[in-house]
């Protein structure tokens, strides 16, 4: 399972390490965009679609959270095993769990008394607001499995193995596909059968996962892991709570631009849903690149590689950028009937169109963003990421999407636009703080070479 990232070519280990990450980003976000799919075919009623597009994007906050936070984890065990420390790697992983256990169960509780003022604050139309609220009642039973296979995908890549989780995910989409049919086409169950299809695939790939996971010991972990130790719960947290706090208010903002959408009617509703989905599955790269560098550069650090560390983000800044080029260029010519397919209304296929061609922008300049709030996080700087975060959402994010929504009434071009614009700002400051950050450390560096050479003397 434990794969060294620190030797040989880093190009290579960049690609050889992201590709099983794309490909489960792929998947996890396949059987998201099937649920939207396959209700889309058998249901003929908008607010259906409405109801799963709202209470999936309520989903994926969370998730995004639970694997920002278990971000920290990967670092940890990152770092540990770059340095060969197996101790305090098998520490991380007892520690994660006990963190996680504790975390899943109070959620689960907390959400299921919040389902009804949660639906409200999404501002669902009225049509929706029924399946909406039997879609999360579902999906938040289900918080346990989505978190345990997060921890446990967390724990694998900080081994520097990214396969596994592939693997993972592989059996929950075609067990989600699967379910979705039978739950969706055959028992008609709507919302709530796309609701229960995610739940019980998750927990599918949870009991494979667990079954893998013990079979194989690259790294003992014993009872005494478990035990909660101060320094290690406060490592974990002290890197991943701020990258949880950041994709919490990303993620709010989407949410927002929702809102938005959700008071201009079913249509506008509709499509910014659908556009969601799209841009999720074309944030598969950026995605994967963050989660790659932040792996790949924690092992380099613990072992005190930094050049090897500095040398795979300007690998990944330069395949984020022609990557996000490409998919700009692709969807000016492909928006509208690729919105189409999710739905069959034509005045939600024009409406979701302008919307992406605005918001496609976000996927070229994400991906330089995101690969430096992945090295950020391998250095124990995750705080920078959540800054540059916070300063774009606050400043252009949602008053952007605001403003443009009150100006520009009959197009959603405009908010997709400002969504583009708030990766830009993030983008800049990302490169500043990089800047300062790597002359700091040279500085220290010298100051160190200075006193040891006084010192000889």
């Amino acid at each position: 399972m434990e794969k060294n990232l620190t030797n040989g070519s880093v190009f290579k280990n960049i690609v050889c390490f992201s590709l099983p990450y794309l490909l489960s980003y792929f998947l996890q976000t396949l059987y998201g965009m099937a649920d939207l799919y396959i209700i889309g075919r058998f249901e003929k009623t908008v607010a259906e679609t409405t109801a799963v597009s709202i209470g999936s994007q309520v989903m994926h906050m969370l998730t995004a959270m639970i694997v920002g936070l278990a971000m920290g984890t990967t670092v940890s065990i990152g770092q540990a095993v770059g340095a060969n420390n197996k101790r305090k790697a098998a520490s991380a992983i007892g520690n994660t769990v006990t963190i996680f256990m504790l975390i899943s169960a109070l959620l689960t509780v907390l959400l299921l008394l919040l389902v009804k003022p949660i639906t409200r604050l999404m501002s669902a139309p009225q049509e929706a607001v029924a399946d909406t609220v039997k879609y999360l009642t579902i999906c938040f039973s289900g918080i346990p499995f989505i978190t345990a296979y997060n921890v446990l995908s967390s724990i694998f890549r900080g081994m520097g193995d990214s396969k596994s989780p592939m693997y993972f995910i592989s059996v929950a989409c075609v067990a989600n596909i699967a379910l979705d049919y039978l739950f969706i086409g055959v028992f008609r169950m709507g919302s709530a059968g796309a609701a229960l299809g995610t739940t019980l695939s998750q927990a599918i790939s949870v009991i494979i996962s667990l079954v893998v996971i013990l079979k194989r010991r690259s790294v003992e972990v014993v009872k005494s892991d478990f035990r909660p130790v101060r320094s290690v719960m406060s490592e974990i947290l002290k890197i991943g709570f701020p990258i949880a706090l950041q994709d919490g208010f990303i993620q709010v903002a989407f949410i927002f631009v929702t809102v938005i959408a959700n008071k201009r009617g079913l249509t506008d509703s509709a499509a910014v849903g659908i556009v969601e989905k799209i841009i999720g599955f074309l944030f598969l790269v950026p995605s994967s690149l963050l989660s790659a560098v932040s792996a790949i550069c924690a092992q380099n650090i613990g072992a005190g590689k930094k050049e090897r560390a500095n040398l795979t983000l300007k690998y990944s800044c330069l395949i984020s950028v022609c990557y996000g080029a490409l998919i700009v260029l692709l969807i000016q010519f492909v928006a509208e009937p690729l919105v189409g397919l999710f739905m069959r209304d034509a005045a939600v296929a024009v409406a979701g169109g302008k919307y992406l061609k605005g918001y496609v922008w976000d996927v070229f300049f994400a991906g330089i963003q995101f690969s430096f709030s992945g090295y950020f996080c391998a250095r124990g700087k995750s705080q920078l990421s959540f800054l540059h975060n916070f300063i774009s959402i606050i400043t252009v994010r949602i008053p952007g999407a605001y403003f443009m929504s009150k100006y520009f009434p009959s197009t959603l071009l405009p908010m997709g636009l400002a969504s583009a614009a708030g990766s830009l700002v993030s983008s800049l400051i990302c490169v500043v703080a990089f800047y300062i950050l790597d002359k700091r450390t040279a500085d220290k560096k010298e100051e160190k070479n200075r006193v040891k050479a006084l010192s000889d003397r």
